[in-house]
């Protein structure tokens, strides 16, 4: 496997991160939220009411992002925590939060040489539609869908140089 420097190098090379991307987010699902994923065939719906955030710093510099909607969340939380929060409360976003960080970080320890090369930071959680994000990536966004139980999410890594 190449080292972190060579992937890092060749920026048309990104593309082949994606499938570390899906082997990380499984493997949370299944860990933490006991939960095989499939991959989602169709475009997810216009409705992403929660999003996750979580940045890259160091040898790899950018941002994981994870959308869904409030109940695909409320979904997920109620599988991690074993209770079932209320769609809206705190211990969703928490949740949704976490499960965005841990994707993040084990993405980032399956790339040869990066693990202890690149910080991630502490999670940041939206909600609502009326926003905008705009990012100073230099590459095109690397994408993710996959369906949690029949529900579909979507995660993205925008990568700065």
């Amino acid at each position: 496997m190449k080292t972190a420097n060579e992937l890092l190098t060749a920026r048309n090379n990104h593309q082949n991160w994606v499938p570390l991307m899906e082997l990380a987010t499984k493997e949370v699902f299944e860990m933490m939220l006991g939960a095989e994923l499939e991959p989602a065939v169709e475009d997810a719906p216009a409705t992403l009411d929660i999003t996750a955030m979580v940045g890259l710093a160091g040898q790899l510099c950018g941002v994981l992002t994870l959308k869904c909607n409030r109940e695909t969340a409320a979904r997920m939380a109620e599988r991690m925590l074993g209770t079932q929060p209320d769609v809206g409360s705190q211990d969703v976003k928490d949740a949704f939060g976490e499960i965005s960080n841990m994707i993040a970080g084990n993405f980032k320890n399956k790339i040869s040489g990066m693990g202890d090369n690149c910080m991630i930071s502490v999670p940041t959680v939206i909600t609502g539609t009326d926003y905008n994000v705009y990012s100073l990536s230099d590459t095109d966004a690397l994408e993710v869908r996959e369906l949690f139980e029949g529900l579909p999410f979507i995660i993205t890594l925008e990568i700065h140089s």
